[in-house]
């Protein structure tokens, strides 16, 4: 990753890469926050939840396919990969999650979190969609 970019990891321990986390898109009481939403999802789910804000290579879907890939149990893990500056969202779901958040309530999170984006809300667009598809795939 480069300066700046923030991935909040599965176990819920957010790192900056290459650089200060007050350098990248969170101050440090947002982190805590998407800290929480990804502990409470994974929680309630019994799935793994990840969050990836930085750049994409194109084309974004595949690369957050392969940011997918990389986490330890990607079968049952969800990726939400955010570009702010490409102004690209990508949720990914695994293998076994994909029976739990069918793609259709993927797409209504992902349309729910760009319209906090929108407003420039980045923390709350992912708190928001964390819970969500958490909802989703514990129902």
């Amino acid at each position: 990753m480069a300066t700046g970019e923030v991935a909040v990891k599965p176990a819920g321990v957010p790192e900056a890469v290459e650089g200060d986390v007050l350098d990248g898109p969170f101050n440090v009481r947002q982190l805590l926050r998407i800290d929480e939403a990804l502990t409470a999802a994974d929680r309630r789910t019994g799935l793994t939840f990840s969050v990836y804000v930085g750049p994409l290579h194109e084309p974004t879907a595949g690369a957050a396919r392969g940011l997918h890939d990389r986490l330890p149990v990607p079968a049952d893990s969800v990726l939400i990969a955010v570009s702010p500056e490409q102004r690209k969202l990508e949720i990914v779901t695994g293998e076994n999650v994909a029976k739990r958040i069918p793609d259709r309530n993927a797409a209504l999170a992902a349309l729910s979190m760009t319209a906090a984006f929108g407003g420039g809300d980045l923390t709350r667009g992912i708190v928001d969609g964390l819970r969500m598809l958490a909802d989703q795939a514990s129902s």
